[in-house]
């Protein structure tokens, strides 16, 4: 019988490793700086061109290497961090594995230039998809410079794989500042096409965060310190009355190694919780010194997941020291956060931030539920006549919906089946509104509603309005980081297209000058910042959708709150303009907005 088992070869190995080290252009980023700033390097460029998935570049002054261990660090396992198993709980750089560079070599085409210090000439190697190409001598700086060129040119499938390079971009500066934050004492630089993104100098840890995220997060960063016999706790954490609805700047550190830790994010999230609404979350940037001893990082191929010997005992005392410091500087919300992201849309007639009755002599005894002739309106009663024939089991009015919304039909619900008036019009919660149908009782989600009638107005107006914009009467600042502005730079067109107007002041610093007539200014910048955040997590890279998720994004944001209480005029306002939509049961992004008990399932409770 012939023998199943065979060893790999070396190419094969190594690409089924970088499937787990390298998952795009950022874990080569993420790599090789990390080897940068290991080598003792004091300043580190980064090149990269085409979101890295042509070339990624990176330059330092590092310590370099000979000419024989330039050549060996490509095999793979070879390491210089360690030599014996204890090594590994004493680990105190960011690689030592010896996966990485082997990796890169086996889906790239890889050129080194190295050179020590003690050395007159430096060493080049160029290897291709794990193929040694040459090696020589050259004449270059002290340190090292990788180029990495046509990242899996030879495994088309994963090359297929990678996303926009305004997507992939991002990922690189997301990798790019979790190392940034933790090097302060490295001037780093990122260019991306030739073109500047950060150029960070050394500095202490508020100014790399100011440099990475702009003035405006000075403001909100309170000092954090503790020592322990177990751990030693230190860094900035934000206060609350600046946190927004979105996620914010979260970023742990031990021992300078960034980490992710749901587990010591509850901590956080526990200290802040009677300051912060349940989706508000707060900016941290937290740094743990531990003895490497009490740690394991050696669980994930991207050491990002880490093991700690007595985490319960450290999340303790993170809890008690972000509390403590809260407390110390007498940090209190000062903004309504249930109100956050709401904007007024105009209306002349008041100053209430939902659909108002049309401005015509009012019946105060009329409803709009009750059977008569006079509340046929638009002949939707001959509409639903004719569908009924093609259903004989038609009861209520959503069934009667469906069919004619799948005939694609304008419709409003048929009105004689609603029984609802001033007196069986409720409000529960200050989240649903409830009423009775002829079938059961409806229940109504207000924020939902609201949001399904902006987006109709919204989009309506975009489309109709020849002049949609109208100027502000001061400038408003508006600043993004260099992730954010990525994603400017793509819907900024959009924005123009729907009345916004922007003078640019310098590379992330903005002034708004114009806003949609249907908006008011006071919130403008909010909107822009919220939907910038949704977008980071759309899966989309179709310029033609960007316009729809904007009017989206606009309507969320100026959508009165779950916890605004209407009135009783208001609420039945709110259901007249609603089933007003083509399409009332759902939200435009698909979340339902109403919801019908039947009668029968009542009963069938007693």
């Amino acid at each position: 019988m012939i023998d199943q088992i065979k060893i790999l070869p070396d190419n094969i190995a190594n690409q089924i490793a970088a499937g787990e080290v390298i998952q795009r252009p950022a874990s080569v980023i993420k790599e090789l700086v990390e080897n940068a700033v290991d080598a003792k390097s004091e300043n580190i460029t980064v090149n990269v061109k085409d979101a890295g998935k042509t070339l990624i570049q990176i330059i330092d002054n590092g310590s370099g290497m000979s000419e024989t261990d330039a050549r060996i660090a490509f095999e793979r396992h070879s390491t210089s961090k360690i030599s014996t198993t204890e090594d590994l709980f004493n680990i105190h750089t960011k690689g030592f594995r010896g996966e990485a560079l082997a990796s890169i070599a086996s889906i790239a085409q890889v050129e080194l230039k190295t050179k020590r210090e003690s050395d007159e000439m430096g060493t080049q190697i160029e290897i291709s998809g794990s193929e040694f190409v040459e090696q020589k001598d050259v004449v270059c700086k002290t340190g090292s410079t990788f180029s990495v060129k046509n990242l899996f040119f030879n495994v088309p499938a994963r090359r297929r794989f990678l996303k926009a390079d305004a997507t992939e971009l991002r990922h690189i500066i997301k990798e790019f500042i979790r190392i940034t934050i933790s090097h302060t004492e490295v001037a780093f630089s990122l260019h991306h096409n030739n073109t500047p993104v950060y150029n960070l100098p050394k500095g202490n840890l508020k100014q790399r965060l100011i440099d990475l995220f702009g003035n405006n997060i000075s403001k909100q960063l309170v000092k954090i310190s503790t020592e322990t016999s177990i751990v030693k706790i230190y860094g900035f954490i934000g206060k609350p009355e600046l946190a927004k609805k979105k996620t914010g700047e979260q970023f742990f550190f031990v021992n300078n190694r960034f980490m992710k830790s749901a587990y010591f994010n509850k901590a956080i999230s526990l200290a802040y919780s009677n300051l912060l609404p349940k989706d508000a979350k707060p900016s941290y940037f937290i740094f743990f010194e531990i003895s490497p001893k009490l740690i394991d990082i050696n669980i994930h191929p991207t050491k990002t997941e880490i093991n700690f010997e007595d985490g319960n005992s450290i999340f303790q005392i993170l809890l008690t020291s972000v509390k403590s410091v809260l407390s110390k500087h007498n940090v209190v919300p000062s903004i309504d956060f249930d109100n956050e992201g709401f904007v007024e849309v105009k209306n002349t007639k008041n100053d209430i931030n939902i659909p108002q009755q049309p401005e015509i002599d009012i019946d105060l005894d009329y409803n709009p539920f009750n059977e008569s002739k006079e509340n046929k309106t638009y002949n939707y009663h001959e509409k639903i006549s004719s569908y009924k024939e093609q259903s004989n089991d038609l009861e209520n009015w959503d069934k009667a919906f469906e069919i004619i919304r799948n005939k694609q039909t304008d419709f409003i619900p048929e009105t004689e089946n609603l029984e609802a008036n001033n007196s069986n019009i409720l409000g529960v919660k200050s989240k649903y509104i409830v009423t009775t149908v002829k079938s059961g009782i409806m229940f109504i989600d207000q924020k939902l509603a609201h949001e399904r009638i902006l987006y109709d107005d919204f989009y309506l107006k975009i489309q109709t309005t020849f002049e949609n914009s109208q100027q502000t009467l001061f400038p408003i600042k508006i600043n993004f980081s260099a992730e954010e502005l990525i994603i400017f730079d793509k819907i900024y067109v959009e924005l123009l297209s729907i009345g916004f107007k922007f003078i640019k002041i310098d590379n992330n610093n903005f002034e708004i000058t114009g806003i949609p007539t249907f908006l008011e200014v006071s919130k403008s910048s909010e909107i822009i910042e919220n939907f910038i955040e949704q977008t980071k997590h759309y899966k989309f890279d179709i310029q033609a959708e960007i316009k729809e998720k904007i009017v989206i994004s606009l309507a969320k944001s100026a959508a009165i709150s779950h916890s605004r209480q209407l009135n009783n005029m208001e609420m039945r306002g709110l259901i007249d303009k609603l089933f007003a939509s083509q399409s009332p049961n759902y939200t435009a992004d698909g979340r339902l907005i109403v919801s019908i008990m039947k009668f029968d399932e009542i009963e069938n409770r007693f």
